[in-house]
């Protein structure tokens, strides 16, 4: 009976074991990329009503989330999805969690909102951003925001300045809009419809008048998205909005990077931005060839950016930094010099570029690689 016994655990207690661990793992890496590649998806309540919310990667909190919020026009998955899964992209997802936000009836599948509802105002929309943090138990967040949802970020960021750590906004506008910008858009209203008015919005004139790959998908989208009025509330919304009143002395306690396309219809009000903010903390971006929406048609040259960002915080220190590194004595130039020796609290480390520093925040760089 001794000899049986000690059969039976040689020949199959450890070959059970070593399946069941093997198994394990493999179910693990499966859960791990599927929750990467389609996120889980959420509705969030807050305030002032659901907010629909998808995460990837795990709840950990040990470091600040990446939160997107994304323009009018668009969702989270149309203005995000093709910039977050770059291949050089991955560094950043692996060490990160994303949660990218829908605005209000915007998601995918949203229900068509009656006639005559009053939609929420952008303050008022930035309002429900605290709620998602704590339902997902992040602390801080860095905020990536294109359009409407950079000015939305923008201000959810003046009034939780210990919520963000950074902040990337893209084609910002920080201005309420004057008569003539008015006049402009009654005008408009009536001479074009309403998918044209938001193209003319995402995207430049040469784009348009090029009518590209990028630009057909995007208005076949708008056109047949099956809640356009959704669509058409958010876009009144946003041209209601409210002068964000920036200034040097009491903006912003976070680094902010801003980002535009030489062609882009915000290009001069990114510039005006710029020109408010502390210049010892911000970046400006202005990217060659990039158009309207610098994610979609230039996603490497913005995840260099991003990635010199991220380090700049403390973060990513090792990250490989080849593609910028490599062309920046031929496509970046600075379009006004530094104002004296400046320094920062969280400098720009380099990993293995031989000591090599990347551009100094207070300059604006033009990429043309």
């Amino acid at each position: 009976m001794t000899t049986e016994m000690q059969e039976i655990t040689i020949t199959e207690g450890k070959p059970l074991l070593t399946g069941q661990a093997d198994s394990s793992k493999q179910d693990a890496e499966l859960a791990a990329r599927i929750l990467l590649d389609q996120g889980q998806e959420h509705s969030v309540e807050t305030p002032h009503g659901v907010l629909h919310v998808t995460l990837h990667g795990t709840r950990n909190s040990r470091r600040p989330a990446i939160l997107t919020f994304h323009d009018v026009g668009l969702d989270s998955k149309s203005c995000f999805q093709p910039l977050f899964k770059f291949d050089e992209m991955q560094e950043i997802v692996k060490n990160f969690t994303l949660i990218h936000i829908d605005a209000p009836g915007q998601e995918d599948g949203a229900a068509v909102y009656p006639a005559g509802y009053q939609y929420l105002s952008m303050e008022t929309i930035a309002e429900m951003i605290p709620a998602v943090l704590q339902f997902f138990n992040f602390r801080t967040v860095i905020g990536v925001g294109v359009g409407a949802g950079a000015y939305i970020l923008t201000r959810f960021t003046l009034a939780n300045p210990d919520s963000v750590e950074g902040l990337v906004l893209v084609n910002i506008d920080p201005n309420a809009r004057g008569w003539m910008d008015w006049a402009a858009q009654k005008l408009s209203s009536v001479t074009s419809s309403l998918t044209e008015q938001i193209m003319s919005h995402l995207f430049s004139q040469e784009e348009l008048s090029s009518n590209t790959d990028v630009v057909q998908s995007h208005r076949e989208r708008i056109n047949k998205a099956p809640h356009l009025l959704n669509i058409e509330l958010f876009w009144k919304t946003y041209n209601s909005r409210r002068d964000l009143n920036l200034d040097r002395s009491s903006t912003f306690k976070c680094p902010v990077m801003l980002v535009v396309g030489d062609q882009a219809p915000y290009e001069d009000a990114a510039v005006e931005c710029n020109s408010k903010l502390d210049p010892t903390s911000t970046s400006f971006l202005k990217m060659a060839d990039a158009g309207g929406l610098p994610q979609l048609t230039q996603p490497a040259k913005l995840t260099e950016a991003f990635k010199y960002f991220i380090q700049g915080m403390g973060y990513m220190a090792s990250s490989c930094m080849t593609r910028l590194s490599r062309s920046r004595t031929t496509s970046l130039s600075s379009s006004y010099s530094v104002e004296g020796s400046r320094s920062r609290s969280r400098t720009l480390s380099q990993g293995s570029q031989g000591g090599q520093m990347p551009p100094s925040p207070s300059q604006t760089m033009e990429v043309s690689c």
